[in-house]
């Protein structure tokens, strides 16, 4: 049965693979990660299209019926031209769910997104909020450090706690705070029990995870491809370091993947 296709520069992605896999039980997901050319944040626009492009067309040939470009760069830029180059693929991107579901949240439209230096340069986020309401007012914060946090499975400890005190103090403890949080980067939910803590229950938290997740329910549903009988499969492959990446990966999906279980692919 065909599956759901999930790309990204590397692994941050699997935590819209984990939403989605708890979302959609019954779907087959493949997922690549390309990991010899992250971070995509640092890369022109043209070459993070082409590598998208690249990323699809493997993707592609393991049979998928829709597309998630788990990656907030390649979401900002390259999504006009998969759409273009595979028509009868429906694609989505994390950034417009995330947006969505940030301005459906927020009382007051005073919106806080953190992310990486690429996506906070980019404004990709600010610009998508601000399509659905102009009025809405955005802050937005480069919290780099998070990334590579998550990436050691520092998440939950005393040092993750200091790293969101000193990036969020200044966003969420003065006067006229923002009454949402957008965390517009793949790596970051696995942060959000130590930041729902920091904010408190005043602040809403959302993230490009869950809420892809119930876009891409909503895309199937409307073009009537969902899977009702099962067994789902699930496969990953990247474009470098098979071993670090099932190391790692352990931190997105709460269980451990064998090295052997992640295929080595070239673009």
């Amino acid at each position: 049965m065909a599956a759901i296709g999930i790309f990204d520069s590397g692994v941050g992605g699997l935590s819209v693979f984990q939403a989605i896999r708890h979302q959609l039980p019954s779907e087959s997901l493949v997922y690549l990660g390309d990991s010899a050319r992250v971070p995509y944040g640092t890369k022109s626009a043209q070459s993070v299209r082409r590598y998208a492009l690249q990323a699809t067309k493997k993707l592609v040939e393991r049979d998928i019926k829709a597309l998630v470009v788990a990656c907030n760069t390649a979401s900002a830029v390259a999504l006009p031209a998969l759409q273009e180059a595979y028509p009868n693929i429906p694609v989505i991107g994390v950034i417009e769910p995330g947006a969505q579901a940030a301005v459906g949240a927020s009382k007051n439209q005073h919106i806080a997104v953190i992310g990486t230096e690429g996506t906070i340069n980019g404004k990709a986020y600010e610009h998508a909020i601000q399509a659905l309401n102009q009025s809405a007012q955005v802050d937005a914060l480069a919290t780099q450090m998070l990334v590579s946090m998550a990436e050691e499975g520092w998440t939950q400890n005393k040092l993750a706690q200091l790293a969101v005190d000193e990036y969020l103090r200044g966003l969420f403890f003065v006067e006229n705070a923002p009454d949402t949080l957008m965390l517009g980067c793949t790596h970051f939910p696995v942060f959000r029990p130590v930041i729902e803590a920091f904010v408190g229950p005043t602040v809403t938290v959302v993230d490009s995870a869950s809420t892809t997740a119930i876009a891409i329910e909503a895309l199937l549903a409307k073009h009537q491809l969902f899977e009702r009988h099962g067994p789902a499969r699930e496969h990953f492959m990247v474009t470098d370091g098979p071993e670090r990446f099932a190391r790692v990966a352990r931190v997105f999906l709460d269980e451990p993947i064998a090295p052997t279980q992640v295929e080595l692919v070239d673009l």
